[in-house]
């Protein structure tokens, strides 16, 4: 039972820190939007199953978890980066970015305001 607890508390913390985390993918404008609207939500996530752990576990139970979702995300991110620009290549990377970036906008805009 406690391993469930365990490996659900990692989860949460590897989701909500991806979250975070892909903020700074995106350019300053759509950064701001997702900044707001998402990256908010994401802290507070990140910030509960942190303290979810440290109800539950020990302080250095939770202080690995949180250093080894940390790291899970960030190598998680240097690979898929490398693997993304392997195959399909830097100029059609930043395509397929701005193009993201303008259907994230157009989502957040129609969301908030219909």
């Amino acid at each position: 039972m406690m391993i469930i607890k365990y490996v659900s508390f990692l989860l949460g913390l590897i989701w909500s820190y991806s979250f975070i985390r892909t903020q700074s993918i995106f350019s300053n404008k759509t950064a701001l939007l997702f900044k707001v609207f998402i990256s908010k939500v994401s802290w507070f996530t990140f910030i509960a199953a942190c303290y979810f752990g440290y109800k539950n576990f020990s302080f250095k139970a939770t202080l690995i978890g949180i250093a080894a979702a940390v790291v899970m995300v960030h190598l998680g991110f240097f690979f898929l980066s490398n693997y993304l620009s392997k195959k399909i290549g830097q100029e059609n990377l930043i395509k397929i970015k701005t193009v993201f970036e303008y259907t994230l906008i157009a989502f957040i805009v129609y969301f908030v305001f219909f």
